[in-house]
C-alpha cells in the first residue's frame, strides 16, 4: 500500500466528527517531527489545532486542511461502513475521503518528500491543520489567525486542500471565494384569534410583500471574478401549531453570498431598507462568517497552481470562485495569496463518499510539485 493511501485509510478510521479529532492531528505530528518540522499544538476551547513549520525565512507556503468529517447519517444506508476505508471498482470509500482526509494525507506525503529531497529549501513551509471547519468554526483557524497575528506569524502563500474538483483532478482550481453574511430575522406582530383579524397584526402577512421584494432585488451585477451576489431564505417559522391562532412572531433565517461587488455594510443597509419600506417591524442578528477574496491575476502561486495542473494533469484549469465558504477565508485577510486545489468533490458529506484512487496517489505530486516551484532550493 502505497504512504498516501495507507495515512488516509489511517485518518477515515478515525471517527472525528466535528470538532472531535480522534487522534489525527497527534498521528500527523508524530511523522513530521521525525523530518525536523518544529510543532506546536494549539488547542482553543474545544478545538485541536496543528502548526507544522520547516525552514525559518521568508516566503511562507502554509497547507491548510481540516481532519474533522459530517457526522455519517444513518450508517446501514452505506455499502460499507462510513469509518473502515474500503475500496472498491478504483474508489476509495469512507467519510472523509474526499472532504478531506484524502487532502490532508497527501499534503503530509508531498511534505515529507519535499523535505527529505530539499532540506535546505528556501522560504518556510507550513502545514495548518484544525479539527473545527465542518463545525461552527469558531476556535480552529479563525482563532489560529488571531494568535498568527498576535506572535508575528506571517503567511504569504496558501494552499487548502478542499475538494475542488469537478470530473478529474486539476480540471478546476479554486482561486477565491464569495462572502457569506447571514441575519436572523424576527418580525415582530400581535398574537391573536384568526376569527378576529382586527385585533391582532399577522406577523407572516407583514413579511410577504418585503420577502417578495427581497427575492426579486438584483443586489450586484458581479464582476470579471464573481458572479452576481444572491440571497436566499433557508428557514421560516412562525405560528403555534393551531390554526386558528394568528402568530405573534416570524423568525427566518437568510444569507447572502456576495461578490467583491458589494460590501456587508451595503447589503445590511439595503435589505433593512427594504423591510422598513414595507412597514415590517422588524430586528436583525446579522452575522459576517468571511469576506470575499481572490488571488489575483499574475500572482505566483495562481499561476504555479495552474501550471502544475498543466504539466501533472494534462489540463488548463478553469479558474473559479464559486461553491461555499472555506477556511481559506480567515487565511486571505493575512495578506496571503490563497489558492485551494483538492479532488473531485461530486460526493463530499454524502452517504457512500469515495475518492479515486488514481487521482489520491497523484495528489501528492502536485502537492510536492508546488512547493519545488515555489520554494526552490537556496543557491
Amino acid at each position: 500500500m502505497s504512504p498516501v493511501l495507507e495515512l488516509t485509510h489511517d485518518l477515515i478510521r478515525r471517527r472525528s466528527v466535528t470538532p472531535e479529532d480522534a487522534g489525527c492531528l497527534p498521528l500527523i505530528a508524530t511523522r513530521l517531527e521525525r523530518l525536523g518540522f518544529r510543532i506546536e499544538h494549539l488547542r482553543f476551547g474545544d478545538v485541536d489545532n496543528l502548526w507544522a513549520t520547516h525552514g525559518d525565512a521568508g516566503p511562507v507556503l502554509a497547507f491548510l486542511g481540516h481532519t474533522d468529517v459530517v457526522p455519517s447519517g444513518p450508517e446501514d444506508r452505506w455499502a460499507s461502513p462510513p469509518f473502515e476505508p474500503t475500496e472498491r471498482d478504483g474508489l476509495l470509500y469512507g467519510r472523509g475521503a474526499a472532504d478531506m482526509k484524502g487532502s490532508v494525507a497527501a499534503m503530509v506525503v508531498a511534505l515529507e518528500r519535499f523535505v527529505a529531497a530539499q532540506p535546505g529549501h528556501a522560504g518556510t513551509v507550513g502545514l495548518l491543520l484544525t479539527s473545527d471547519e465542518e463545525g461552527v468554526a469558531l476556535h480552529g483557524v479563525r482563532e489560529v489567525v488571531e494568535h498568527f497575528r498576535r506572535t508575528g506569524q506571517r503567511i504569504d502563500a496558501c494552499v487548502v486542500g478542499e475538494p475542488s474538483a469537478k470530473e478529474r483532478l486539476g480540471d478546476l482550481m479554486r482561486v477565491g471565494r464569495r462572502g457569506s453574511l447571514s441575519g436572523t430575522l424576527t418580525v415582530h406582530g400581535v398574537q391573536g384569534h384568526v376569527a378576529y383579524p382586527e385585533k391582532a397584526r399577522n406577523p407572516i402577512h407583514a413579511f410577504a410583500p418585503a420577502l417578495a421584494a427581497l427575492a426579486a432585488e438584483r443586489w450586484d451585477e458581479g464582476n470579471d471574478d464573481f458572479p452576481p451576489t444572491s440571497f436566499q431564505v433557508s428557514n421560516l417559522n412562525a405560528g403555534t401549531g393551531a390554526n386558528n391562532v394568528i402568530p405573534g412572531e416570524l423568525v427566518t433565517l437568510f444569507n447572502f453570498r456576495f461578490s467583491t461587488a458589494s460590501t456587508a455594510e451595503e447589503l445590511r443597509a439595503r435589505t433593512e431598507a427594504i423591510l422598513r419600506a414595507h412597514d415590517v417591524d422588524f430586528a436583525i442578528d446579522w452575522h459576517l462568517s468571511g469576506m470575499p477574496f481572490l488571488a489575483p491575476q499574475g500572482g505566483r502561486l495562481r499561476d504555479v497552481v495552474a501550471g502544475v495542473c498543466r504539466d501533472l494533469c494534462g489540463i488548463d484549469p478553469e479558474q473559479s470562485t464559486g461553491g461555499g465558504t472555506s477556511d481559506g477565508r480567515f487565511i486571505a485577510p493575512m495578506g496571503a495569496e490563497v489558492i485551494e486545489l483538492g479532488p473531485v468533490n461530486a460526493t463530499i458529506h454524502k452517504v457512500d463518499e469515495c475518492v479515486s484512487l488514481a487521482d489520491l496517489e497523484r495528489l501528492p505530486d502536485l502537492y510536492a510539485a508546488i512547493c519545488e516551484r515555489m520554494l526552490a532550493s537556496r543557491v
